[in-house]
This record gives structure tokens, sequence and C-alpha cells, in this order.
């Protein structure tokens, strides 16, 4: 079945007015910071002590029991600046109708990024990108909670016209057109309903995790909690690097030496590194049989990315980057230039599921794997669907997912229910809001908030 069709049937969450019934009201914004600096959780080699953070927005329509939640992901400081830019793209979905804005996605996207003076700013990145993202991506929580599924079965049940219409082709045309992209998913039909069984039986994506790697993490905490990780199951991992040689030789031993050569080891320097010093320090660790290495340069530096994988290539160590990638644009040219082995993703850094899909299309046509960026409060919960609708309607491999669970007890739906699983519990809220919540004003919380400025 269609979106369309499913679009006029009933709906599971109990609202049964028509979708042109549903006109987006108003909208809540709260500046959410987890103090992850506290247990180092997140930290690596440039960004030292970070609080995971989020500019949650709800959208509320004309039927109370309706809200879409969405958020943009930040570590701390400036999630006030996300804030502002998240309300500004707000403020253009009020009155709209949920029928208006879902029935052309690619055209609601392109509409919701073409405010010129906003745009300006960007244009189509950073802190501008990100208050797009939130609000895209509420959008879609609000449409996936009307139908009564989650966002990667809205998207998994799509034909290849609909799944198309949600894309902004501009600037990617010279990459992929959107004939060719009909015929790519097209292909994908026929086996589709069998991927969508995997999913619903938890069989479509495996994970690996960081979270035992953090760069802020004593030796002993590493170890610890590499076996307690191995203990549950986990045969993959991923540690940061890139605070120094010696440091990292040692780290990677020990990682080694608990989880073996069988297991999968990945690592990731969060761009601290130059181009030449990216290929004198890694050729220095690839006798640890890294999988591949994350963001070893800046993530803007397509040639450079370019550089690096050829330098290790012959000793089988791949080049993966996304999580800063800030847009459709720069990922073409990644791909394009046979830059990157791994095309990581972000539900936040992009400008929400429009732009991911577009992302999709072309790692597929270039035939590169696909493994989202996750890490932050509630990415887990995004990158879960990204990573089903890649597997889905585009066949991708079964691939890996980043696994980190930090705070994760303040998120209130798992990927099975209806929506895009990002909606956060109201004690989360009171606990949480900067500056206003009971945390931010603890005895730990005014540390942090009056402490060395990292």
């Amino acid at each position: 079945m269609s979106i369309d069709e499913t679009m006029n049937g009933n709906n599971a969450t109990g609202v049964n007015n028509s979708i042109e019934e549903i006109v987006i009201k108003s909208f809540d914004i709260y500046d959410l910071r987890f103090p992850t600096s506290l247990d180092q959780s997140g930290s690596d080699a440039m960004n030292p002590a970070g609080d995971y953070s989020s500019s949650y927005v709800i959208l509320h329509t004309s039927k109370q029991e309706l809200d879409g939640h969405g958020f943009a992901f930040t570590i701390g400081r400036g999630n006030d600046l996300v804030c502002a830019a998240t309300r500004y793209t707000a403020e253009r979905l009020v009155g709209k109708s949920l029928a208006e804005m879902t029935k052309d996605m690619g055209k609601t996207w392109r509409y919701l990024v073409g405010d010129s003076q906003l745009r300006w700013l960007g244009p189509e990145k950073g802190v501008v990108h990100l208050g797009l993202s939130a609000c895209v991506n509420a959008l879609w929580d609000l449409w996936a909670r009307y139908l009564g599924k989650p966002v990667w079965q809205v998207v998994g049940e799509m034909t290849p016209d609909e799944f198309v219409r949600c894309i902004d082709f501009r600037y990617i045309l010279d990459a992929i057109t959107p004939d060719e992209a009909i015929n790519m998913l097209k292909n994908m039909d026929g086996t589709k309903i069998d991927r969508i069984r995997d999913a619903k039986n938890n069989r479509a994506v495996a994970a690996y995790s960081t979270q035992a790697g953090w760069l802020g993490f004593s030796d002993e905490k590493m170890i610890g909690k590499m076996r307690s990780m191995l203990e549950e199951g986990f045969d993959k991992f991923k540690l940061k690097v890139g605070g120094s040689l010696e440091n990292d030789i040692r780290r990677l031993k020990i990682a080694r030496d608990v989880i073996g050569y069988d297991k999968m080891l990945m690592i990731d320097a969060n761009q601290v590194w130059s181009v030449s010093e990216a290929i004198e320090y890694m050729l220095k660790l690839v006798p640890f049989k890294p999988v591949f290495i994350e963001e070893p340069t800046s993530p803007d530096d397509v040639l450079g990315h370019a550089a690096i994988r050829a330098a290790l290539k012959p000793f089988g160590v791949g080049v993966a980057t996304g999580e800063h990638c800030q847009n459709r644009v720069v990922f073409k040219q990644l791909l394009q230039s046979g830059a990157i082995d791994v095309c990581q993703i972000d539900a936040c850094r992009l400008g929400g599921v429009n732009e991911v899909l577009s992302v999709l299309l072309m790692a597929k046509k270039f035939n590169v794997p696909v493994v989202p960026h996750s890490g932050g409060i509630g990415l887990n919960e995004y990158t879960q669907h990204l990573a089903l609708v890649n597997y889905i309607s585009l066949g991708g491999e079964r691939a890996l997912l980043e696994h980190i669970n930090s705070f994760s007890e303040v998120i209130t739906h798992p990927v099975k229910e209806a929506g895009y699983s990002v909606e956060y519990k109201s004690d989360a809220i009171r606990k949480y809001e900067y500056p206003r919540g009971e945390f931010w004003n603890s005895s730990h919380g005014l540390t942090i908030r009056n402490g060395l400025k990292h």
C-alpha cells in the first residue's frame, strides 16, 4: 500500500480527522542540555568535555492529541543559537495543514530552506541548517504519528515516485537525476517486503559501540566497558584517537588485547589532523588493523580525504566521514571523487529526512556503504530509522549502526512505535532545560556553568 493510499484510511493514533483538518497551530522550543562532561562521555581529541544537548521543538496541531517532535544535536554552549534558528523555521510552519506540507515533501523542504534572509546566514549549512533539521524532522514525526507508523515504515512503504518526490534535486543533478533514482528504487521493489519483515523482526542492521572508547576514559574504565559489552554480545567497537600517538598506541594495544583481532575495530580522530599529519599518524596505527579512520581531517576537505584514502588503501584501512558534512553538495563531491569508503549521514547536520534521502540515493549509486553517525542523545533513535530506510528502500547491506546509550532513559518512544522516536520525557525537560532546569541550578550544574570553558 502506498503512502497516498494510507493517508486516506484509518490510523493508529486515535486521530480520526482527515489530514486536511490537521493544522499546525503553535510550537514550543526547549534548550535541553545533559551533563555528559561529568563522566567524560563523548570526549575526543577535538571535544574534550561536551554536554550533549538538543534544540527540541514540539509542533502543536489543531488536534490536542497529535503533536510532532524533533530536535537538532549540539554539545553544549551555542545550543541556544540553534534554538533561535529552530524558532525562525518553525514560524514558517504555523498555519499550514499537514496535507499541504506532506503532499509534496520536496517542495515543502525547499520552501523551508528558501527563506532568503535566513538562507544568507547559511546557506544550507551550519546553525541555520541545524534549526531547519529540527523542524523538518518534527514534521516527519507528526506525519508518521498521524499515519500511526514509525518513520522508517512510512518511507519504506513509499512507491519509488513518492520517495523521489521527497527530495530537492537542486545541486545534485550532475550526480543523480530523479529518473535514475526512480529506476534504482524500482530495482529494489521486488524484494522490499522481505527487508521490511527483517526490520520488524529486528534483523536488519547490526550495531557497533563507541561507549567504551571515549578519549577521556581511564584504561581501567575502557577495559571494564569493553569486557561488559563483549558479554552482551557486541563484537564491533570504535575508539577515539588523536590525543597523542604514544597514548593511542597504548590504548589500541589494550583494546586488541581485550577483544582480540577477530573482532571489528574502528577509530575516530574527530578532525584533529591536517592531511599530511593524518597520513603519517595513521601509518603508525595500521598494525592494529582498524577497519576505517573516521573524520581524519577537516570535514570540508574533499581532496584531503581523497589523499588520505589513497595513502591508506594499500594497508586495508578505509576512510569514513559525514558527521559534520554540512549538506548534500559536499556529500556529492566526496562520493563523486571517490574520497571515502564509508558514508556517515547525520540526521541533524543535514536538513532533516528529505536531505538524508538524497544522500542515501547518491551513496547507492556510487556503491559506498552507509553507516550513520549516532552518539548524541536522540541521535541513536533517529539513525535507527535512517539505517532501516537505507536497508529497506535501497537494499543497503546489513551495514552498521552506532550504538551509544548515554542518557537514553530521557527518550519516550522506541523505534517500533509511531513517529520518529524522539519525544523527550516531561521530567527530563523539567530537569535539564537550560538554564532553568533543576539540574542546572544544582551544585553540579552550577559547577559546569561557572567552570572552565573547554
